[in-house]
């Protein structure tokens, strides 16, 4: 708990940069559009529609949408010489402008349309123009509207923001995320209470500031406030200046236990060597591989089949055949390279009870495929839009009578709880056994390999000395090795953190030679 405390300043300071300036682009963009809108009734009902049909789209995908939008922006940039991020601030604060324009818009509309026509009359009687109409009329009669759209639009900045960290944002989201992922409830609970304390404390600066519009002494008050928030906001900037200056790294890693331990495991071996180290974690596959070569991770571990299955030609091969080629494929397509295969394969894997194993005489998908009619499945939010569900359904004819998603870290709960009566699991997952569950075999081969790989952009690579940090953790871990460092953090409390130096640990270690083992 002492350590997520310690934490939460600066996260709470980047989630506080990132809603002010999402705010701030809602507020310029929302004000002037809205007097335009109620100037003119045509416009009004398409703009206000569009408005209603970005706030329809899930938050998330919103976030998730901006980076291929940004993928592209890069790509563009780099002809004229231009350098655009792909993930973080910008992406970010793009969604979340957009969901905080539509409250903002139409309190603004609603608030200008409410004014007493009497009094706008009254107003022109006495010779005033269309701006002192809408500057000394208008505007501070429709002000309470407005204010509460700006008060809500802030709440729902707030909560949103919270579900940057998918796109590699730093805020309050990341120890909600990793909290989820490494069944750390103290840290989702600290997240949780930072983000609801932000959004009531916006919420009550602006319904003082609202009320404070004759006291000078209030709005004085309320100018010091968002000029404090304004500096704590900015406090990662002025840290990020003062500090030394050391080559910077971005680590990748997507939402999961073994990819929290490894980019940890990076980081530790690359600060060792002087490098300035950022992670970026619970990124979707298809987010940070599009990142990698584009500016917004540097570094992170995939795995053979999935970029196999979700980038190539999934067509069946060997598991040397599919590392060859991606080796081949990844720097014409990537500018990025396959650094190598860590040493261990972390396969997607069907998992049942294993008391239901017995009782139906289960071992392998081929025997699942009789019963499937009758069971429910469970699966990560990816594996139905993957090929991997494609090429098991259609290999084994297997047919469920329901398929549920669940976050990957409830699935285990789900399966125990026969909630479902199957699941995908990765075969590293020190759960399976703590969850008495048995991975059912795919003799017909359906399921690609997936080994571990460590992929590094061109820059990167061509680093010696940040190659001399990574390249001793290729094929040194096991499958036994990585199974017991995810194990550490997900059934005995341990942080990423801390399994990531046991792991480096033990990769330090001398390898154990055939005369070592003739010895003893």
């Amino acid at each position: 708990m002492t350590e997520l405390l310690v934490s939460l300043p600066a996260l709470l300071a980047a989630h506080l940069q990132l809603t002010l300036v999402a705010l701030t682009v809602s507020l310029v963009v929302s004000l002037p559009l809205g007097v335009l809108l109620a100037r003119s009734p045509r416009l009004k009902g398409p703009a206000l529609a569009t408005a209603g049909v970005l706030q329809t789209i899930p938050s998330l995908a919103l976030l998730a949408l901006m980076v291929p939008v940004f993928v592209t922006v890069h790509n563009i940039g780099e002809l004229v010489g231009l350098d655009t991020p792909v993930l973080g601030f910008l992406p970010a604060i793009s969604a979340l402008s957009l969901y905080g324009i539509l409250p903002i818009l139409r309190n603004t509309v609603t608030g200008l349309l409410g004014v007493d026509p009497t009094l706008t009359e009254a107003a022109r009687g006495l010779g005033m123009t269309d701006r002192q109409l809408l500057l000394q009329v208008e505007l501070p009669l429709a002000a309470p509207v407005i204010f509460a759209g700006i008060r809500t639009a802030a709440v729902w900045v707030v909560g949103t923001a919270t579900l940057a960290t998918p796109v590699g944002q730093t805020c309050l989201g990341d120890l909600i995320f990793a909290g989820l992922q490494t069944r750390s409830w103290d840290a989702v609970i600290v997240g949780c209470i930072g983000a609801a304390g932000l959004a009531v404390g916006l919420d009550l600066l602006l319904g003082w500031i609202e009320r404070t519009r004759t006291g000078r002494r209030r709005a004085w008050i309320a100018g010091v406030t968002i000029s404090l928030l304004t500096l704590m906001a900015a406090s990662p900037l002025v840290t990020d200046l003062i500090k030394p200056k050391r080559p910077a790294v971005t680590v990748g890693a997507k939402g999961f236990t073994e990819q929290y331990i490894l980019a940890r495991v990076m980081q530790q071996r690359l600060e060792n060597s002087g490098y300035d180290v950022h992670i970026r974690d619970g990124l979707g596959s298809s987010i940070v591989f599009d990142a990698l070569g584009s500016g917004g991770v540097d570094a992170y571990v995939d795995y053979s089949g999935t970029i196999w299955s979700n980038h190539m030609d999934g067509a069946p091969a060997g598991r040397t055949e599919i590392i060859e080629r991606l080796e081949r494929w990844l720097p014409n397509q990537k500018s990025a390279r396959l650094l190598g295969p860590l040493g261990f394969e972390n396969t997607y894997a069907i998992a049942v009870k294993e008391t239901d194993a017995e009782t139906h005489g289960w071992t392998s998908l081929r025997d699942l495929s009789r019963d499937a009619s009758a069971l429910t499945f469970g699966a990560d939010y990816e594996f139905f839009q993957r090929s991997e569900w494609t090429a098991m359904r259609d290999t084994y004819g297997i047919e469920f009578k329901a398929k549920r998603n669940f976050d990957a870290s409830f699935l285990y709960d789900a399966a125990k709880a026969g909630d479902v009566d199957a699941i995908t699991a990765y075969s590293t997952d020190g759960r399976i056994t703590a969850f008495n569950l048995r991975t059912l075999t795919d003799p017909d081969h359906a399921l690609p390999p997936y080994d571990a790989v460590l992929l590094v952009s061109e820059t990167l690579a061509s680093d010696p000395i940040a190659m001399t940090a990574l390249k001793p953790l290729l094929q040194r871990i096991d499958v036994h090795t990585m199974r017991e460092a995810n194990r550490m953090v997900d059934q005995d409390g341990a942080t990423p953190d801390e399994a990531a130096r046991w792991l480096n640990a033990q990769v330090s270690r001398p390898q154990r030679s055939n005369l070592d083992d003739t010895l003893e």
